[in-house]
């Protein structure tokens, strides 16, 4: 691997830091923490956006076929619906196991009896992580 494509690498990486060190330090200033957010979201919005367009576009320039840039941007795309399927299930999976935990504490702390009726709401929300997880792996599955 050449320097220049480690350091096309770093771009993204040394870019998002100095975002996130920028936004503290304008927090600590004084400045809103609300548009600090804001900024912030901008920031990682612009080099998602250049991440993605610049590796299609490089495809495009090469001398490979068309064929070749439509299979190489689908598969590329399905790996982003995976690992999207995936971080967002968790996501949500963590909230509601978040939320019903502690309810399910308090109440079999209550009423021992209702052990077994609130544990159930928290497994429903592990299970959606699950879903999540077995969806990226049937769009892996069928890469190809």
């Amino acid at each position: 691997m050449s320097v220049l494509h480690i350091v096309l690498m770093a771009v993204p990486v040394v870019f998002l830091m100095a975002s996130v060190v920028i936004a503290t330090k304008a927090v600590s200033r004084g400045k809103s923490r609300k548009r600090s957010l804001l900024v912030q979201l901008a920031a990682f919005g612009a080099v998602f956006a250049l991440c993605l367009i610049f590796p299609l576009a490089a495809g495009a320039a090469s001398d490979t076929t068309a064929v070749d840039v439509a299979k190489a941007n689908a598969s590329g795309i399905a790996y982003m619906a995976a690992g999207l399927t995936t971080g967002l299930s968790c996501i949500g999976g963590g909230i509601a196991v978040g939320k019903a935990a502690p309810a399910a504490i308090g109440a079999t702390s209550e009423d021992p009896k209702a052990f077994g009726k609130a544990i159930i709401f928290v497994a429903l929300g592990e299970g959606i992580a699950l879903y999540g997880m077995l969806i990226s792996m049937m769009i892996i599955s069928n890469i190809g």
